[in-house]
């Protein structure tokens, strides 16, 4: 191997396929060298070295050698392209590189990944290029004759984009590269075509193969030519002609395999047929409706992952693919008619055609610039025929394309504009890693193309079946415990209109939530029954006191001194009676510090938040008066500073306060200090309180970067405080009333848009369930007599983690009258021999071991873990009779 390959793509974090292809490279430069071509018989001999080494080479198509690296959109074709500078100036000392783009929107674009300090810098890492940058001459200023004064010895980017080529040899004339420079007394060409380690590098090279800018750029003769594409074949006409230079193939159903892009998919009805639809306008504005339907499943599904795993919000959208621009009007009035889904995509949509110019072409660019915002308004985006490369959105998941698509590259391209993933992984929902294109009258063809071995498109989805057929709403259910300690509180004044009881219903469920995340927070309560301890309670007490300025219980509540110890009693007593003992156990890499945080310096650069006012604007909707409602809050002066982002941070799962004290306390020092440096000390204390979760996320997100793990086997850290029951999150059909869990139902296919209640011994009042045989798995849990509480644990519930990063989250959670289980309903063929299953399997058992030994030192229960088939859960069954077919040991 060569010895540059390992550190680039070290450096550079290179995916397989990127890595496989900068090997190839070198692989080549090795056998046939880098060097001017000076004849036919020479380009000929390297040819049949190429075709040696790699048979599916069979001509480089130019006059001097050149190969191409065919690898599927979102895989990182611009990345590879560094590391092809990258590795021929650290191996080869090649120093003059031309990079080709097919269009203004990926020459912009390359301009920006090539220029150090942007977010997709293709050189970070890259030593060499740190300390001397590369200069990046473009299309727009290589005429500047200092750019050629510097040193010589710096490594210059050429980015040029060849449709303005291609414009300026129409009617045979030379392109501007060619006239004559002033400044160097022969043209910018003659000047690049005199260089003798010039390499030219083509982006999308399918877009522009044959055209006349790219015949006069061959008269570069480049020492080597790399072509990358992903579609490496030239359309004429309803042919398709395959590149012969293809050195590295990557096909896009390899990397919807290995899981580096969305997973495309082809949506109808069930029963759908054509025929029924004479009218194109109908067709159109069923599969209009069809495709809002999907969008909005999506964009709930999307919002409860990133709730649930404490994610960014990605906003999706839809790309409507119109005929011609009279076509796409006239879908834009559809969308924007007030009987299309009553009006709520009017203002949500925005067209992109050629005709525009001026200020809406201006506004409708920076529209589609912020289409990735989460505050962007725009839902919908109509496109007549502009589905070219360059467009790098993440947040695309619905095309519907309302023209015929017979063409293969029309087909991977409009895909292809979709695939890139908004976390830059799968997240294993199926929702979120999908891109659905709706296309009921084209189906059929497109399965039958899915059949053949390069096919882009593998499974389709059948709206009314895979994707709900109605709208979605998010859910979020506490448990039992929190709903009744709320109630309880508020007694008989919970529906009370008078406002003096209102106020003092609401500081009592103030105090009562202040006592549950006290106890969250504790570290000292193995078990919950240790909260009957009288010094445990004193403790509470004293810490929620501590919570509110003194005089302040007092005065909202008159005379009602004890409230917060009559509080804590009640919310003790809750906690036990409603909730269960689970220790809390994390599953973490062996040995004592195999997993944290490395010691950095907080960037506080665009941090200057200010103080908040604490008013609030109003304004009348009919005079448009306006007026400011004036607040004043107590804030305790005697409070650190510093612990209004620390008790946040201890929020974050991923943060041991014993492990990284000092390292937060450094943090949010220096945090300090900067607010200090624009505020004085009332202010500083005013942006704490009223941002301390944004400034929390803001370390936490710094903190993740400097994140370390050494090792990949984990070993079990029980912790001497135990789990909290979370707020439950999901999502169900709009219109969905919660059923009664008892009764079957019929569309077992539609159970996920479903909720359930009428539980006795559940700890949440609302469950939702993936399978029927969950719901009857529920059924058995409330008849089995011996049941005392079980739930569906919420996402992340436990700290189960069966390999490096994924965490593991059981069905159920079970106590019985002597012991606990963790249930896992699986199907039946995934039982014995799936991988990842007995790698769950595995850490559960585990878990389960560690569980019951802390229990049993502390009077609890056995755990027990249960792998139960999904076709063998019948209501007639019982927990122990599951437990002696289905216990894992």
């Amino acid at each position: 191997m060569n010895r540059f390959v390992n550190p680039i793509s070290n450096r550079l974090s290179l995916r397989n396929p990127q890595r496989e292809s900068l090997e190839i490279l070198a692989e080549i430069i090795e056998s046939i060298g880098l060097g001017k071509i000076l004849s036919q018989d020479e380009l000929q001999k390297k040819l049949e070295q190429i075709k040696g080494m790699f048979p599916s080479v069979q001509d480089f198509e130019r006059n001097f050698p050149s190969v191409c690296f065919a690898l599927a959109t979102g895989v990182g074709k611009t990345r590879l392209m560094g590391a092809f500078i990258s590795y021929l100036y650290m191996a080869k000392g090649i120093k003059n590189f031309f990079v080709l783009a097919p269009n203004l929107t990926i020459y912009e674009k390359l301009i920006q990944d090539f220029t150090p300090n942007t977010k997709k810098y293709v050189f970070k890492g890259i030593s060499q290029f740190a300390i001397k940058e590369p200069l990046v001459i473009n299309g727009d200023n290589y005429e500047d004759s200092a750019l050629l004064l510097l040193d010589e010895e710096r490594v210059k980017i050429n980015i040029f984009n060849i449709s303005k080529i291609n414009t300026e040899v129409k009617g045979g004339k030379s392109p501007r590269i060619k006239r004559l420079s002033e400044y160097i007394g022969e043209s910018y060409f003659e000047y690049l075509s005199s260089l003798p380690d010039l390499v030219l590098l083509m982006d999308e090279s399918h877009r522009y193969r044959a055209s006349a800018g790219v015949k006069a750029l061959n008269e570069l003769n480049p020492v080597l030519g790399l072509e990358l594409t992903a579609t490496p074949q030239v359309e004429k006409g309803k042919r398709s002609i395959p590149f012969k230079n293809v050195i590295y193939s990557y096909p896009l159903y390899k990397a919807m395999e290995d899981g580096y892009v969305k997973e495309p998919t082809v949506a109808t009805r069930e029963n759908f047929d054509v025929s029924n639809y004479p009218n194109e306008d109908e067709l159109d504005r069923l599969k209009l409706a069809d495709g809002i339907l999907v969008h909005e499943e999506t964009k709930i599904e999307l919002e409860v992952y990133a709730k649930e795993n404490n994610q960014s919000m990605v906003k999706p959208f839809i790309l409507i693919v119109a005929q011609d621009t009279n076509h796409a009007e006239g879908l834009m009035g559809i969308i924007k008619s007030n009987d299309f889904f009553d009006g709520r995509y009017r203002d949500k949509v925005i067209t992109v055609h050629s005709k525009q110019s001026g200020e809406e072409k201006d506004e409708t660019i920076q529209e589609l610039l912020a289409l990735e915002d989460p505050n962007s308004n725009t839902e919908i985006v109509i496109h007549v025929n502009k589905l070219k490369e360059g467009w790098d959105v993440t947040n695309l998941y619905t095309i519907i394309p309302l023209r015929a698509a017979n063409s293969k590259t029309l087909v991977e391209q409009s895909i292809g504009r979709g695939l890139r993933l908004p976390y830059g992984k799968r997240t294993k929902i199926k929702s979120v890693d999908r891109l659905t294109i709706i296309a009921h009258d084209r189906f059929q063809d497109i399965i039958d193309e899915a059949n053949n071995p390069d096919s882009i498109i593998r499974k389709g989805v059948v709206i009314g079946r895979d994707v709900a057929g109605t709208h979605k709403r998010v859910v979020s259910v506490e448990s039992n415990a929190k709903q009744s300690i709320l109630q309880k509180i508020a007694g008989n004044d919970i529906d009370s209109q008078d406002e003096t009881v209102k106020r003092r219903v609401e500081v009592k469920q103030n105090i009562a939530e202040t006592t549950i995340r006290t106890i969250q927070k504790m570290t000292s309560i193995p078990s919950n029954s240790h909260l009957t301890n009288t010094e445990i309670k004193k403790k509470i007490v004293q810490e929620v006191k501590a919570s509110y300025p003194v005089g302040q219980i007092e005065f909202d509540l008159e005379d009602q001194t004890n409230i917060i110890e009559e509080i804590v009693e009640t919310v003790t007593e809750y906690i036990i009676e409603k909730t269960m003992d689970i220790p809390k156990i994390i599953l973490q890499p062996k040995e004592e510090l195999t997993w944290g945080f490395q010691d950095f310096d907080l960037n506080v650069s665009g941090i200057y938040l200010q103080p908040v006012t604490q008013e609030i604007l109003l304004q009348e909707l009919r005079t448009r008066n306006r007026d400011i409602m004036h607040f004043k809050i107590e804030v305790d002066s005697n409070d650190p500073l510093e612990d209004y982002i620390i008790s946040r941070l201890m929020d974050f799962d991923d943060i041991s306060y014993e492990d990284h004290a000092d390292l937060l306390y450094k943090l949010v020092g220096q945090l300090i200090s900067h607010l200090r440096s624009y505020l004085n000390d009332d202010n500083v204390r005013n942006v704490l309180m009223y941002n301390q979760q944004l400034l929390a996320n803001k370390i936490h997100a710094q903190m993740l970067e400097h994140y370390q793990e050494s090792k990949v086997e984990y070993d079990v850290v029980v912790r001497s405080d135990f789990e909290v029951l979370r707020t439950n999150t999901f999502s169900v059909d709009i219109n969905e009333e919660v059923r009664d869990f008892q009764i079957s139902v019929e569309d077992r296919s539609a159970i996920r848009g479903m909720s359930f209640g009428g539980f006795k011994r559940c700890l949440y009042p609302i469950q939702k369930f993936d399978a029927e045989n969950e719901r009857r798995f529920a059924v058995i849990c409330e008849q089995d007599l011996t049941v005392e509480k079980w739930f569906k644990p919420a996402l992340n519930q436990l700290k189960i983690y069966y390999n490096q990063k994924q965490a593991y989250n059981p069905d159920f959670i079970v106590e019985t009258t002597n012991k606990k289980y963790l249930v896992e309903l699986k199907a039946a063929n995934k039982v014995d021999g799936d991988k990842e299953v007995e790698a769950k399997a595995s850490a559960a058992i585990q878990w389960c071991k560690h569980a019951t030994d802390h229990e049993l030192q502390h009077s609890g229960k056995e755990w027990v873990y249960l792998l139960i088939p999904h076709n063998d859960v019948n209501e007639n069954m019982t927990i122990v009779g599951l437990e002696a077919r289905y216990k894992k040991k």
